[in-house]
């Protein structure tokens, strides 16, 4: 009976009463403090680290007069450094107030566990722009399928093997289509793609259609857009699509397509100085889009009950 009871293994009260940092010491894992100088941001990092956000600031003045709280998750390198997994904005931020030390935690990582771990510690972040999805997205879904084609990794620390969209779709919350889509944008030339991000371009003509353009085509795409202050409907979007598979979708063709008359949008703008009397000075475009959008439904569904009188 003995030695049944032994070959369970059962925690021993000592276990039982370990702390966390016991437990994170007996695993080999502590917190180390290193000179910045040898903490370096990850090569393939999908993100923007120095786009102002009110969330940077606000973690920038917290590191200012509290330092970095939550220690930042690193992999060794060569020549006695390390390689940021997460913690690229404590870095900056750090850097940015003049912090000369680090706390870090060491794990050591694949290159393709360091790639979906660097994507899933940042890709639920609600201030991405379309570029940073698109760039995460396709990182994490290259490294997926590599992971796939490799029978020597171990992937315990992210979970089961992924070598598809809809089990990476399962993971981001996303629809399988819409990954798709962003996944799409990383076919875009740079200044297309930055149309997207500003909302000049929409993103379902930009992802199903213009995507597929040649960088050529693409390219011009972008002066006409340039030149005219215009950009192509969903419906021109296709056709240039469905003309340059065809191989004939040329200058002029493009150009005739763009000039086409298209029903003209209703655009209402709002000057700030007449919204800030009705919002705390902390809350964010969004934010104030939503509170708007919300009056505006209850309004309207009062609107249907009296003309329902």
């Amino acid at each position: 009976m003995a030695s049944k009871l032994e070959s369970i293994g059962l925690t021993s009260l000592d276990d039982l009463f370990k702390t966390g940092e016991e437990r994170q010491a007996e695993q080999g894992e502590r917190v180390q403090i290193v000179p910045a100088d040898k903490v370096f941001p990850y090569a393939r990092q999908p993100y923007s680290i120095d786009r102002p956000t009110p969330d940077l600031v606000r973690l920038m003045d917290s590191i200012e007069r509290n330092g970095i709280a939550e220690p930042m998750i690193v992999r060794p390198r060569e020549g006695d450094t390390y390689e940021i997994i997460a913690g690229h904005r404590r870095d900056y931020c750090a850097k940015a107030v003049g912090l000369e030390t680090r706390p870090v935690i060491v794990r050591e990582y694949t290159d393709e566990q360091a790639d979906i771990l660097v994507v899933d510690y940042n890709i639920n972040r609600e201030d991405l722009l379309p570029s940073e999805k698109a760039r995460a997205y396709k990182l994490k879904l290259d490294a997926m399928k590599r992971q796939g084609e490799r029978s020597d990794l171990t992937f315990s620390q992210v979970g089961k093997k992924l070598n598809s969209y809809e089990e990476m779709a399962e993971q981001a919350n996303e629809s399988r289509m819409q990954i798709h889509r962003y996944v799409c944008l990383t076919k875009l030339i740079p200044p297309l793609l930055a149309k997207v991000d500003d909302g000049t371009l929409k993103f379902v003509p930009a992802s199903d259609f213009i995507s597929h353009l040649s960088e050529k085509e693409q390219t011009y795409l972008a002066f006409i857009m340039e030149r005219d202050e215009a950009a192509p409907s969903l419906d021109q979007a296709k056709r240039m699509k469905q003309i340059s598979e065809q191989g004939k979708l040329t200058e002029e063709v493009m150009d005739a397509i763009m000039r086409e008359d298209k029903p003209l949008e209703r655009k209402v703008t709002i000057r700030d100085d007449r919204l800030k009397r009705f919002f705390p000075k902390n809350y964010t475009p969004q934010q104030i889009e939503d509170v708007i959008m919300k009056l505006l439904e209850g309004w309207y569904r009062r609107r249907q009950q009296e003309q329902a009188r």
